[in-house]
């Protein structure tokens, strides 16, 4: 079977499924390998689940008419999600960058859906097979795709564009995030720019932010970006407010309150209205748009429980991101503060500094309740609280609840952090 009788398959059962614990009627079921298991030896149990066709690429797993022997499944999902791109009519609008993508992704998609019928990489489903998998949920009726790309090494982002092929792109930032992988911060940015490379030799659009400096040096004369500036006239002006707790910021003579908490978000917000104008969506949309976007998932969530104000922000953590959440909290009205932080991961030989760099901070802008979790949060110089464990963290949090003011919960996703809301 080759590519188009596949996706003529396709079209005819428009659902993808990889799991065989979350198939859907007449779906096309991918099997999937990966480091623990192999897809192909659930093909069967799929087919019995109500899958229309399994695609398998192990000859002793093709064994009726129901499987589809390809040379290599994850390939085969990838070039069918690139040739399905290509025959629809939709815009892709891709983005990346070390802190804020998902939530950009969906301010992008909320300011965009208020003018036209959009989809969005759900949740965080921004990886090799993430990005394929958003690719085939375009319909004859999207007119916009917005696909978040991740990344932890160099050429991955440029191999999420050759599968993508996006019209737009925007990066949200170069910040201290997966160090490891990319090889210290000069590796971050050299592996983010990617999407600009891209785009650039492609003669693509480019959103950005014209305050960064480090976009304003990749991008130089490019003729093809529009970027937005809290400063720079030459550029979509868009002034900060405050956030004390939530962003608020006006553009066009209008003053948008978002329910967004801490100014790194602002820079967030810029991004969906410029697109937003780029597009030519309503003002007033925009405006909406943001003023109504919740955050979830355990990003910069408040959360109001016995008294504490406690601002959820879990999801992940890197320096970059750590940085700025404690800066926030610090700026923010309230009359106790509480900084309880996890470890951050893939920082390899860089970890050591960095933790130390984050309790450093936190000691400078005077909080005196922290308590840090973790293994390298565990080595560091500090008089804060202590734990090398989250379990001996949470015997300990049970006899030593704060009763008032406000708390921040930061930690990489491996540390799980939303736990310790069922000890307040």
């Amino acid at each position: 079977m080759n590519l188009e009788q596949l996706h003529q398959l396709f079209l005819a059962h428009p659902t993808i499924c990889t799991d065989t614990r979350k198939i859907s009627k007449d779906c096309l079921f991918f099997a999937l390998k990966g480091p623990n298991f192999n897809g192909n030896e659930f093909a069967d149990r799929a087919l019995e689940n109500g899958a229309a066709y399994a695609l398998v690429d192990e000859e002793k797993f093709n064994t009726s008419e129901k499987h589809i022997l390809v040379e290599d499944v994850l390939t085969t999902l990838q070039k069918l999600s690139t040739y399905h791109r290509k025959q629809s009519k939709a815009k892709v609008v891709s983005l990346t960058g070390s802190n804020g993508k998902t939530t950009s992704k969906e301010l992008i998609h909320s300011v965009l859906s208020q003018s036209y019928n959009t989809i969005a990489t759900l949740g965080n489903l921004n990886n090799h097979i993430g990005v394929p998998l958003t690719l085939l949920s375009i319909t004859n009726e999207t007119e916009i795709a917005i696909v978040e790309m991740g990344a932890n090494h160099q050429k991955e982002i440029d191999f999420l564009c050759g599968i993508a092929q996006p019209d737009y792109g925007y990066i949200t930032n170069f910040g201290k995030a997966h160090l490891e992988g990319f090889g210290g911060i000069e590796g971050v940015i050299k592996g983010k720019s990617e999407l600009y490379d891209h785009l650039i030799e492609n003669n693509k659009h480019i959103f950005m932010n014209a305050d960064d400096p480090i976009q304003l040096e990749k991008l130089g004369s490019y003729v093809k970006k529009i970027g937005y500036s809290t400063e720079n006239p030459q550029y979509f002006n868009i002034n900060y407010v405050d956030a004390d707790p939530f962003v608020q910021f006006t553009f066009e003579g209008l003053k948008v309150k978002t329910q967004l908490i801490g100014r790194y978000n602002f820079t967030n917000c810029c991004a969906a209205v410029v697109i937003g104008k780029y597009f030519n969506v309503p003002t007033a949309k925009i405006k909406a748009a943001l003023e109504s976007y919740q955050p979830k998932n355990n990003r910069s969530q408040i959360i109001e429980k016995n008294g504490l104000e406690i601002i959820l922000d879990a999801y992940n953590a890197n320096p970059s991101s750590m940085k700025v959440a404690i800066e926030n909290l610090k700026g923010m009205q309230s009359d106790f503060k509480t900084l309880i932080l996890g470890d951050m991961f893939e920082l390899g030989e860089d970890a050591k500094k960095e933790h130390q760099g984050i309790v450093d901070l936190a000691t400078s802008l005077g909080f005196s309740n922290v308590f840090l979790v973790g293994e390298n949060f565990s080595r560091t110089q500090t008089d804060f609280h202590q734990f090398d464990s989250y379990d001996s963290f949470e015997s300990y949090l049970k006899g030593n609840v704060p009763r008032k003011g406000t708390v921040l919960i930061k930690g990489s996703r491996g540390m799980a952090l939303e736990r310790t809301l069922d000890l307040f």
